[in-house]
């Protein structure tokens, strides 16, 4: 099995010395320069963003500069979503945004982790895990998500906020780890 391949199944995978998946981030990082150097709102910004995403923009779609993802393809928006100015999407493990989610400034979207063993983490090792955002979220300013979440749709994160591990629908979350506030009705 590849180290791409290892990755997309979310196994133990050498994320800094394989070449294929070295050379992916490289784009990566070039088109997002290529989005983040371009007028605000051109057709070579928007471009850029489709290059980015590998797929042509959903309905709605806003996304303001900077921004920034490890590999781009392995991060999915649906319609209506807004993404505010520096926000980072670690998507080896792939992140899926539903409809009409608001993200706040200096938000992360973190899929991978390392081993705990300096000697593993030496070696390059890496492990992704997907995130998967709901409908109708909204996250306040510099919130990190972190891998293998999966926040329900509705729900609100305040800002500063980071959420270690799954949210259920409509409930409003705070906090470091991220807990449960109250529901929304």
């Amino acid at each position: 099995m590849t180290e791409k391949e290892k990755m997309q199944k979310g196994e133990w995978h050498d994320a800094n010395f394989d070449e294929t998946l070295l050379k992916e981030r490289e784009n990566a990082e070039s088109l997002c320069y290529d989005f983040n150097m371009a007028r605000p709102g051109s057709k070579e910004q928007l471009l850029a963003l489709s290059k980015i995403l590998g797929a042509d923009l959903p309905k709605g779609l806003t996304v303001l500069a900077p921004v920034y993802f490890d590999y781009g393809v392995y991060t999915h928006f649906g319609e209506g979503v807004f993404v505010n100015h520096g926000c980072y999407f670690m998507d080896g493990g792939t992140v899926h945004i539903g409809k009409n989610v608001f993200i706040g400034p200096f938000c992360g979207f973190y899929t991978a982790s390392h081993p705990l063993n300096y000697l593993d983490r030496n070696k390059g090792l890496e492990r992704a895990l997907p995130i998967r955002i709901g409908d109708n979220c909204w996250f306040g300013a510099n919130v990190s998500v972190l891998q293998g979440v999966t926040i329900g749709s509705g729900c609100v994160i305040a800002a500063g906020s980071v959420v270690t591990s799954d949210l259920p629908e409509n409930c409003m979350a705070a906090g470091v780890p991220a807990a449960v506030k109250k529901y929304i009705s």
